[in-house]
């Protein structure tokens, strides 16, 4: 139960400060615009992204009910391999846009400011609807996958809780953290807790019959290993190894394994090969990443630094620092200026 516990709140933890750090780039923005007759719009669009992230778990967990067994397994496969991709894809994306990240958000509230009610909204919404809808499906994926629901939902509610909580002390300035390295340890996590799902799902969609596997009635098994040894092409599809009678599934050594690496009691072929495949290809092109990004001289990261005080008589007139380049000297430096660089970068 702790196992689940944790690797539910390191997600909620990361997709969330993620998330906050963005609003507070945005937040930050709007204001040091001398806008703040605009918030109202940005946050309405994060609120229709948090709720558009609660429906689409609420319609993914009650929905599931009303399924056929086959059509549970099928569905839940398949949204985590959706989840899976998801969660991938945003790890590197976040390697590559992290330094560009703040400029590109200025851009599009500049574009938003300029159009009409909505574009805000919309700029609020999109801001905070991918990661909202990437964590919803990536936690249902976990909770489905370790079985115990309260403690694993209990988990990624305190993780994102307290992303919020660092996401406001960072915008405020009154809290220093290295996100460059917080963001490598965590998307190093993420890789193999996707990867564990990416297993989950194969196992999924053989009980679905949308994978050979050796669910199916009358499917042969060796007598000496006791185990279904359904195959194709010379290739086994039955189990790869079976120690549940040593290591119970319901144990917490069973479920921190499964928490932390995605390993199981009972796993077959496929997943095997998924799991292995998947972090034989992504770990090398993530530490590529983190290698490609780090600082010359392998220096560590900066931390993130404390905001600069603003005189009274050094504020610029809203319309003409609204139309200043991200590089001009005279804008003044505000508490987000520095902060989500994922990989470190100054």
């Amino acid at each position: 139960m702790l196992a689940s516990f944790f690797a539910t709140f390191i997600v909620g933890l990361r997709e969330g400060l993620e998330a906050a750090l963005v609003v507070g780039i945005l937040v930050a923005y709007l204001t040091r615009l001398d806008r703040r007759d605009a918030l109202p719009r940005l946050w309405a669009g994060v609120g229709l992204a948090v709720a558009l992230a609660v429906a689409v778990g609420a319609v993914f967990t009650f929905g599931a009910y009303m399924l056929t067994f086959e059509a549970q397994e099928l569905l839940g496969g398949g949204l985590s391999l959706l989840a899976v991709a998801m969660v991938t894809w945003m790890i590197f994306w976040m390697q590559r846009a992290g330094r560009s990240l703040k400029a590109g958000l200025e851009r599009g509230v500049d574009t938003a400011l300029r159009g009409g009610v909505w574009a805000l909204v919309a700029i609020g919404f999109v801001s905070v609807a991918r990661e909202g809808v990437e964590t919803t499906l990536l936690l249902w994926s976990m909770v489905q996958s370790f079985g115990s629901e309260p403690v694993a939902l209990v988990g990624a509610l305190l993780g994102l809780v307290l992303a919020v909580v660092l996401g406001w002390l960072i915008a405020r300035g009154m809290l220093r953290l290295d996100l460059g390295r917080f963001f490598t340890w965590t998307g190093g996590f993420l890789v193999v807790v996707a990867a564990g799902v990416l297993a989950y799902a194969v196992h999924d969609l053989q009980e679905a019959g949308a994978l050979p596997g050796p669910f199916r009635a009358g499917a042969p098994v060796d007598p000496a290993t006791g185990l279904v040894v359904t195959g194709w092409a010379g290739f086994p599809f039955g189990w790869a190894f079976d120690v549940s009678d040593r290591l119970a599934p319901t144990s917490p050594i069973a479920a921190l394994l499964q928490a932390t690496v995605g390993f199981m009691p009972a796993m077959t072929w496929l997943q095997v090969v998924a799991w292995v495949v998947y972090l034989a290809v992504v770990v090398p092109l993530f530490v590529r990443g983190v290698r490609a990004h780090r600082r010359p001289g392998g220096s560590a990261p900066r931390a993130t630094p404390a905001p600069t005080p603003i005189p009274a008589d050094a504020r610029v007139p809203a319309a003409r620092d609204a139309a200043l380049p991200a590089s001009d000297a005279g804008r003044v430096p505000d508490a987000a200026a520095s902060a989500p660089d994922p990989n470190g970068a100054s």
